[in-house]
């Protein structure tokens, strides 16, 4: 299988995918400011899915434009990374539903932190392949910001079975913006 053809593949599957999480937003009963705010909980799920989505997406493709060699590895790799993002419009519209369920919060934390090990797992592979590619630096996704972008995701899954229901949610914005976003911006 040719480059091309898996990025193709990965870009369709996840154009998909961020297209039914804004067809899983509730609609309001009525047509009113109050009853569009009355559903910003749904709203906010629906951006951080879209755009956490979205930012794996860039970094995904800047990775991708070094890439030489591609092996069955790194194919697998990509349908299992696709397979765990293909649940975030179920567990977005959980969360949506119930916000402050620990169990909905729960499930979408463990899809995060799945979609986050299938990405590890997809950047080893094509460092292994491409060592020597000009940028291969940006396949190392496990440096300092890393490991802190996987711990606090761990910290907000842990708030939100004991204390804290919404932290997994709060926990993927904060490290979006503090980690993942400002990585794809400099890369």
């Amino acid at each position: 299988m040719s480059k091309e053809r898996l990025i193709a593949f990965t870009d369709a599957v996840l154009a998909i995918i961020m297209t039914i999480l804004v067809l899983e937003l509730e609609r309001p009963d009525q047509i009113s400011w109050q009853a569009l705010w009355d559903l910003r909980t749904n709203f906010f799920a629906y951006t951080i899915s879209f755009f956490w989505l979205g930012t794996m997406w860039v970094n995904l493709h800047r990775s991708w434009d070094v890439v030489d060699k591609i092996n069955t590895n790194l194919v697998w790799s990509s349908i299992v990374l696709l397979f765990f993002s293909s649940f975030f419009p179920y567990t977005t519209a959980l969360v949506s539903a119930d916000f402050n369920n620990s169990v909905a919060q729960t499930f979408y934390g463990v899809i995060v932190l799945l979609v986050t090990a299938c990405n590890v797992w997809m950047y080893h592979e094509l460092h292994k392949l491409n060592p020597d590619a000009v940028g291969a630096s940006r396949f190392n996704i496990l440096d300092k910001a890393g490991l802190v972008d996987i711990a606090l995701k761990l910290i907000g899954l842990v708030l939100t079975l004991t204390v804290f229901p919404s932290a997994m949610m709060w926990a993927v914005l904060f490290t979006a913006l503090v980690i993942v976003l400002p990585r794809a911006i400099r890369q």
